[in-house]
C-alpha cells in the first residue's frame, strides 16, 4: 500500500486515519516495552496519589473525542505509573503473576480480530480447541474432544463444572433440573474444606445449592483434606435424607499451596458414586515439575477441573479453564441453541455456547497459544520448576531465622509462615503478623500478603515469576523483620 492510499484509509471504528493507528500503535508498543523493562528498578507498589486517584474516579465522559495520542498520553502518564505491581519479579501477593510477553502481543492481535468464539468457521475457535487441549496434555488430564473451554477465570469454570455436577445428579435420581429447578429435590451436598477457595461457595450459592449444604470437613494440621472426615460427613448426610454429590479437592490451596491426595479421595467417591472436582486454579501446572509431581497422583481421575492459565502460565488476564472427563455432561447442562444461531456446518462437537454460561465470547486462546507456544512445554516445566525451587530455598531461609516461622511444609510454590521473635505473647503477635503485609506493602521494597491457617495470622508468599531471584528472596524476609520490629515497637508502647 502506498502512503498516498494509506492516507486515505479511514478505520470502520471513527474518524482516525490508518496512518494515525499507526503511529499511535508504534508509540504503544514502545510504551509497553519501556514499562515492562523498567518494572525491576521501580517500586513494587506504591499508594496512588489521593488527589491523582480521584481525578480519575470524578473523570467526566466527553462530549467530544479525543485522538490517539492525546489517549495514549494519559495512559502513559495517569494509568501505568500506578500499578497493581504484579510484574514485578519482587511481588508475592496473592496468586496474580507477571503477563508473559508473547500472550500481551497476542492480546494486541486478538483484540484487532474482535470475533466472537462462540462458534463458526474462524480460526479463534479451532485454535481454542488446540489450547484447551494443549492445557490438558500439560497437567496429564483426560481430554476427549469437546471436553472443555476457556473461562473468565476458575471462578466462572467452577461454576461451569459444578452444574454439570448439579445435574448429573439430578438426572440419576430421574430430575430434570434444568426443566424442573432444584425444589422438590433432596438437598445436594457438597463436601469441602476450610482451604478450599471461596470461589467454591460462590457457585454453590449462584446454582441454588446453599452454602449450608457445603459441607466443610476436616484437614490434617497441614491442610489436606481429611479422609475419615469426609467419610463420617457423607453417611450422615445419607443417613438423613440428604443427596451427596460432590467432592472438592484442591491442587494447591491459596493459602499455604497444600496438594490433597487425589488418589483416596478419588476411591471414595467412585464407590459413593460422588463427582470429583479438582480446583487447581493456581496449583494443578505444578504437575509439570518433576521433584513434586508426585503429589498430583490421582488428579487425572476427577470428574472436572478448573485451572488458570492466567496465573502460573502468565497468560494476561482474564483466561481460565474448564476441563470435564465427559464432555455431553456439559453440553447437556448449557446446549441451548435458538433458531437464530443454527449452524448445520458445526460438526458433532457444535459451538463452544453450548458449554457454558457465554454466548458472545472473547477471543482468548490466542493469549494462551502464543504463551505456551513461545516456551514450549520444557520452557514452561522449567519455569515452574524455578518457581517451586525458589519457595522450597524460601522456606528453608524461614525455617533457620530465630525471628520467623515456617506454618507449612512447602508444597507447591507457596510459602506460609509468620514473623515470632523470643518473647512476644500470642496475642500480640497475632496482631502483628495480620498488619505486617500492609505495612511491608507501604515500604515499596517488595510486595506480600497474608492470611489464616488455623485461626492464626500469617503471611503467605507466592512465587509465580522465574525472573525472581534469592536476593528478592532475601530482601523479602529482610523487610518482614524489619517492619515487624518497627510494628512490635509500637505495640510495645500503646
Amino acid at each position: 500500500m502506498t502512503d498516498a492510499s494509506r492516507t486515505d484509509t479511514t478505520s470502520s471504528t471513527g474518524d482516525y486515519r490508518t496512518d494515525d493507528f499507526r503511529t499511535a500503535a508504534r508509540a504503544t508498543a514502545e510504551l509497553v516495552s519501556d514499562y515492562l523493562d523498567e518494572l525491576p528498578g521501580r517500586p513494587v507498589w506504591q499508594p496512588m496519589d489521593p488527589a491523582e486517584r480521584q481525578s480519575l474516579l470524578e473523570l467526566e465522559l466527553p462530549e467530544h473525542g479525543a485522538d490517539l495520542a492525546e489517549l495514549l498520553k494519559v495512559i502513559a502518564e495517569r494509568v501505568m505509573p500506578a500499578p497493581m505491581g504484579n510484574g514485578n519479579p519482587r511481588f508475592f501477593g496473592w496468586v496474580n503473576s507477571a503477563p508473559q510477553p508473547a500472550g500481551v502481543l497476542a492480546t494486541l492481535a486478538a483484540s484487532a480480530m474482535n470475533p466472537s468464539s462462540a462458534g463458526g468457521d474462524h480460526a479463534d475457535v479451532h485454535l481454542e480447541r488446540a489450547v484447551v487441549r494443549w492445557i490438558a496434555e500439560l497437567v496429564g488430564f483426560p481430554h476427549p474432544a469437546g471436553a472443555g473451554l476457556l473461562t473468565s477465570g476458575t471462578s466462572m469454570a467452577t461454576i461451569v463444572c459444578l452444574a454439570a455436577a448439579r445435574g448429573r445428579a439430578a438426572r440419576r435420581i430421574g430430575w430434570d433440573v434444568r426443566e424442573q429447578g432444584l425444589s422438590g429435590l433432596p438437598p445436594l451436598v457438597g463436601y469441602v474444606t476450610g482451604e478450599t477457595h471461596s470461589c467454591v461457595r460462590k457457585a454453590a450459592e449462584l446454582l441454588g445449592l446453599g452454602s449450608r449444604h457445603l459441607r466443610t470437613v476436616a484437614t490434617d494440621a497441614d491442610g489436606h483434606l481429611d479422609l475419615a472426615a469426609l467419610r463420617a460427613a457423607i453417611a450422615e448426610d445419607r443417613a438423613a435424607g440428604r443427596l451427596p454429590f460432590l467432592v472438592v479437592a484442591s491442587a494447591g490451596t491459596v493459602g499455604t499451596g497444600a496438594v490433597d491426595p487425589f488418589d483416596p479421595i478419588a476411591d471414595l467417591c467412585a464407590e459413593e458414586e460422588l463427582w470429583l472436582h479438582v480446583d487447581g486454579a493456581y496449583g494443578a501446572f505444578g504437575a509439570l515439575d518433576p521433584v513434586i509431581a508426585h503429589r498430583y497422583a490421582g488428579m487425572d481421575r476427577a470428574d472436572s477441573l478448573a485451572l488458570d492459565p492466567h496465573k502460573w502460565l502468565g497468560v494476561p488476564v482474564d483466561c481460565g479453564c474448564a476441563l470435564v472427563r465427559d464432555p455431553e455432561e456439559l453440553r447437556s447442562t448449557f446446549s441451548l441453541v435458538p433458531s437464530y444461531l443454527r449452524d448445520e456446518a458445526a460438526g458433532a462437537l457444535g459451538w463452544f455456547s453450548e458449554y457454558g454460561t457465554e454466548q458472545t465470547r472473547p477471543f482468548r486462546s490466542l493469549k494462551v497459544w502464543a504463551s505456551i507456544a513461545h516456551r514450549g512445554r520444557a520452557g514452561v516445566a522449567a519455569d515452574i520448576a524455578r518457581c517451586t525451587e525458589l519457595a522450597r530455598t524460601l522456606g528453608e531461609l524461614v525455617a533457620a531465622d530465630p525471628e520467623l516461622e515456617l506454618v507449612t511444609p512447602v508444597e507447591t510454590s507457596i510459602v506460609a509462615f509468620r514473623y515470632r521473635p523470643a518473647g512476644i505473647d500470642e496475642k500480640r503477635l497475632d496482631t502483628v503478623n495480620k498488619e505486617l503485609p500492609v505495612a511491608v506493602q507501604l515500604r515499596g521494597r517488595v510486595f506480600v500478603t497474608g492470611a489464616l491457617h488455623r485461626g492464626r495470622e500469617m503471611l503467605r508468599a507466592c512465587l509465580l515469576n522465574a525472573a525472581t531471584t534469592e536476593a528478592d528472596l532475601r530482601l523479602l524476609l529482610e523487610e518482614v523483620r524489619s517492619a515487624g520490629a518497627e510494628l512490635t515497637a509500637r505495640r510495645g508502647t500503646e
